[in-house]
């Protein structure tokens, strides 16, 4: 190129640089060095100026400092040099799943006194891990697992007083761990820290007492697969906030603290192959505890122990090779929830009775190499159970079951099945998607490090992980249009593996910005899995599929560099000119749409006035069309005669389900204007939230909280893959009621509902019941205060007689519909079945003189029965009360929501408890795919509008 125009070029790139805001210098040398020594930079790293020039992966502040660096999966290679510490202005370093970088962590990392997260996993980064670590007080996340850091751990993070997540594991680490002493920091001063992940180091020595103690919030202490020993300190008894605790695959010694079952928050306990001595330990009281490991140790010989059956939460038991003898009992089999019991290699003898109340969850019995000699057959049981090496497999009749027959166990297989599609033949490099779509997914693997279940063949955990995966990325806002899980397993550490494909949205590929944001989602712990899970890390795959990998690091100023600069000086002020421009005409945008309401095309003659709005947002057309991607398949969650259903994300963040009548259909209007207008009213965790609603270009859409568990109904039937015990019953009644209660007697004026059945009834991520669908509701005018003269509406089989012979609508109404839900409760059975009216029916049925009422064939045996109904009996009477046929003999729905909580009470449950942590430990045992909340049979509706199945009469 000519030299002059070359010069000119730089001439009004200099100009051009100085008229606008440059990235600080120091902070602009320090990330051209790294663009120096690493490979596999983004391509426009290149530009000259990082903040002005959006770097890929960089944050800067309005001050042109650095703030921010996440380049996870980026296939980045080199170093991390001493540069690192001149940005002082640093927040967050996340450089996780690069196994291309490599040496060791630069002492001067110690000078980023405002690092909030410092995430390296998955890297191959070695030595030492810097002392100067410790300097980083307003630390909060720590995770440095998965490297090959070697030395000891630090005493100085004792100093990371605002510390949350320690994460050391998958390292070289020796040493022991420090604890403070005569001045010098240690472990134990991290008072406020949830997380100790130390596993699968070199630590040695023992695991000092005065690691722990009760002023610690700790929930997961993970120290397995070192080579500690000692006993374990009686101190770990004192922290009962734990959750997980694995201390399994080290040289423990000693006996086991008789302190332990204080951890009554205990929901995985792993001690397992160590060298544990004395007497077995007593766990009564560890009410909550899923999985428990104690094998090969060598406890003291003993029976059986009693405190077996009272673990009524457990899952898994593995006690292999601790001595235990003596006969087992079949109440050891009817614990509700047991997947998995390995008993081998210890000395159990006499018969083996299963029982006819075993878990239907039960997968395997494994009691190879026992003194068992013989075995009551018969009993239903089907599934895995071995006995080889037992005095039954060498007698006559032994031989010829296929207990004694060394079987090869059936490998759990599971992969996201397309949604109601036909997968496409792909391009190279390309997979089908569960949309069936082409795309290029971004790859890696899940690890689960304490499970709580040990059935992998349960489809509903998979559902339920994909749910919650496609909810963290779409709060997100990226660009994410499904996932893919497989290839479930268990590694040699008793992890729990799975494959992970992410897909893109609306193109074949993601850019570096969609990569970086999804892998800062899973390094950081954004995204949180379901209950039962337990602690978990990603390590994710280099993307391959950016433009090609061996172009995009360029480390001079090329002519097109320049050029393109140039270029972009002319094209800020031509922005700047059209921003103006445009920023007047949204003005006057808006000052047309405050002066043209909404509502202004309301037809009164045929839908009665405008609606009176109270807080409820009237969203664009363009808003709502923006948030679903253009209502784009992918995001229709839901559909009926009325339109469809679609999930979306508001630029808020916010996660909403947005109900869309067909184009041009405006019938419903009523009931359109009278949901409007009762849920902008009405505020309660208990009734669904109305967010808004669009009614614009012959568009009527109504946007809700998103509710992730969808209907009682579903999960009553199965179909969720939910499972409700009775105790989780007794909240959804609770929090129905309370709903309803509010709307009787607190709404203003009251309101009644007039739909009350299993299908309007949502569950949210914490299985908390929302009363939803008002579009039938009527309000009580104060000339009302009786009833309500009206044309009966409402849905067969919950429907008050009173109201329906009478068409007299009172409060009272709904608390019959309520009755008959409370009813379907405990059977979940329709309301009419078969010609059959469920109240009719269990009327006739109810013997006071027998257990349950006499009521066992009417229950439902997901319902917990082999396990004690505590208030079982008074819940029947209260049901019974409000399915009265006369209204003034129904109690207040304020009197229904005291009796079930006095009946909660006597089960030994607090009311006034969250339902759960999350919805998904509470997997039934089959069910197939969840439906979700927003489909079919919630919205037929004759009124032509979503939501509400109104039957004639």
């Amino acid at each position: 190129m000519d030299q002059r125009i070359k010069a000119f070029l730089l001439v009004v790139l200099f100009q051009v640089s100085s008229a606008a805001a440059q990235t600080d210098p120091q902070d602009a040398a320090a990330l051209n060095s790294f663009k120096r020594l690493w490979k596999n930079t983004p391509p426009n790293w290149n530009n000259p100026d990082p903040c002005n020039g959006n770097w890929v992966g960089i944050t800067c502040n309005s001050n042109f400092r650095v703030i921010s660096i996440t380049l996870s999966s980026m296939g980045l290679e080199g170093q991390l040099s001493g540069d690192i510490g001149s940005l002082s202005e640093l927040q967050t370093l996340d450089l996780s799943y690069n196994k291309g970088l490599t040496g060791s962590l630069p002492e001067a990392i110690g000078s980023l006194m405002k690092l909030s997260n410092l995430i390296l996993l998955g890297c191959s980064f070695s030595g030492p891990i810097p002392d100067a670590i410790g300097s980083l007080k307003q630390l909060v996340f720590l995770s440095l697992n998965s490297n090959s850091f070697s030395g000891e751990i630090p005493p100085s993070i004792g100093n990371l007083s605002k510390l949350y997540w320690l994460d050391l594991a998958d390292n070289k680490l020796t040493g022991t761990i420090p604890v403070s002493s005569g001045g010098t920091p240690g472990l134990d001063m991290l008072i406020h820290t949830k997380h100790f992940h130390f596993g699968k180091n070199q630590l040695k020595g023992t695991i000092p007492s005065r690691l722990f103690n009760p002023n610690m919030v700790l929930i997961h202490v993970l120290l397995d697969g070192n080579q500690l020993t000692g006993s374990i300190p009686s101190t770990l008894g004192l922290v009962k906030t734990l959750e997980v605790v694995r201390l399994d695959r080290n040289s423990l010694t000693g006996t086991i603290p008789s302190n332990l079952n204080n951890l009554t928050n205990v929901q995985e306990l792993h001690l397992s192959n160590n060298q544990l001595t004395g007497p077995m330990p007593n766990l009564t009281g560890m009410n909550v505890l899923n999985y428990l490991d104690l094998s090969n140790n060598s406890f003291d010989p003993s029976d059986i122990p009693q405190w077996f059956s009272t673990l009524q939460g457990l899952t898994t038991l593995a006690m292999e090779g601790t001595h235990l003898q003596g006969e087992i009992t079949s109440a050891v089999f009817s614990i509700p929830q047991l997947q998995s019991v390995n008993l081998k290699n210890n000395q159990i003898n006499g018969t083996l009775d299963i029982g006819a109340k075993y878990s239907g969850q039960l997968q395997l019995i494994d009691l190879q190499n026992n003194l068992i000699s013989n075995v009551l057959e018969g009993r239903g049981y089907s599934n895995s159970l071995f006995l080889q090496g037992n005095p039954f497999c060498d007698s006559s009749t032994g031989p010829s079951t296929n207990y004694c027959t060394l079987s090869q166990q059936s490998i759990p297989t599971y992969s996201t099945r397309p949604k109601n599609c036909l997968p496409p033949s792909c391009p190279s490099g390309q997979m089908s998607n569960p949309n069936c779509k082409c795309a290029f997914p971004y790859n890696g693997t899940l690890y689960f490090r304490a499970p709580s279940f040990s059935d992998l063949s349960n489809e509903s955990l998979y559902i339920s992980l994909e749910s919650s995966l496609m909810n963290s990325f779409k709060t997100a806002q990226l660009p994410v249009d499904s996932v893919s899980l497989s290839n479930p397993r268990k590694d040699s550490d008793n992890y729990f593996d799975l494959d992970l494909e992410v897909f893109p949205s609306g193109t074949e590929r993601f850019n570096e910005l969609g990569i970086l944001n999804i892998g800062f989602v899973l390094s950081n712990q954004t995204f949180k899995p379901p209950k039962g899970f337990g602690p978990f890390f990603f390590i994710g795959s280099p993307y391959g599929a950016f433009a090609d990998l061996s172009s995009r690091s360029n480390n001079s100023v090329s002519i097109g560099v320049i050029i393109g600069a140039a270029i972009g000086g002319f094209l800020l002020v031509s922005a700047l000119l059209c921003a103006g421009y445009y920023a007047i005409r949204q003005k006057r945008r808006a000052d047309s749409v405050e002066q043209n309401k909404p509502f202004s095309s309301w037809d009164p003659n045929s839908s009665g006035s405008t609606p009176q709005l109270k807080g409820a947002r009237w969203f664009t057309f363009d808003e709502l069309k923006k948030c679903t991607n253009s209502f784009s398949e992918a995001n229709a969650i839901g559909s009926g005669g009325y339109g469809k259903v679609y999930r979306g994300t508001l630029s808020t963040g916010q996660l909403v389900a947005i109900k869309r009548a067909q184009r041009g259909s405006m019938q419903g209007n009523i009931e359109f204007k009278t949901e409007i207008e009762l849920l902008s009213r009405v505020h309660h965790k208990n009734l669904v939230s109305l967010v808004g609603f669009c009614f614009e270009r012959d568009e009527q859409m109504l946007v809700y909280e998103y509710v992730p568990n969808g209907t009682l109904k579903e999960s009553l039937s199965g179909k969720s893959g939910i499972r409700l015990d009775w105790t989780r019953r007794l909240r959804v009644a609770l929090g129905s009621a309370r709903g309803l209660a509010y709307l009787h007697e607190h709404a203003n004026p009251p309101i009644i509902h007039r739909d009350i059945k299993s299908t309007n009834i949502l569950l949210d991520d914490r299985l908390n019941a929302k009363v939803s669908d008002f579009g039938l509701s009527k309000l009580m005018g104060d000339n009302e205060k009786d009833h309500v003269t009206t044309q009966v509406k409402g849905t067969m089989g919950y429907l008050d007689p009173e109201y329906y012979m009478s068409q007299q609508l009172t409060e009272k109404s709904d608390v019959y519909s309520f009755g008959v839900v409370m009813l379907e409760l405990i059977t979940a059975r329709k309301p009419i079945e078969r010609g059959k009216y469920i109240v009719r029916e269990v009327k006739m049925a109810i013997d006071k003189t027998k257990d349950l009422y006499g009521l066992h064939e009417f229950l439902d045996p997901a319902i917990g029965l082999g396990t004690t109904l505590k208030g079982f009996e008074k819940f029947v009477d209260l049901a019974m009360s409000c399915v009265e046929e006369s209204g003034a003999d129904r109690p207040m729905m304020s009197e229904v929501v005291k009796e079930i909580e006095n009946i909660m009470q006597l089960a030994g449950l607090n009311p006034n408890a969250d339902s759960a942590s999350t919805s998904a430990s509470y997997g039934g045992t089959g069910g197939g795919h969840p439906r979700h909340p927003y489909n079919d049979d919630l919205f037929d509706y004759s009124g032509g509008y979503p939501a509400y199945k109104v039957e004639p009469h």
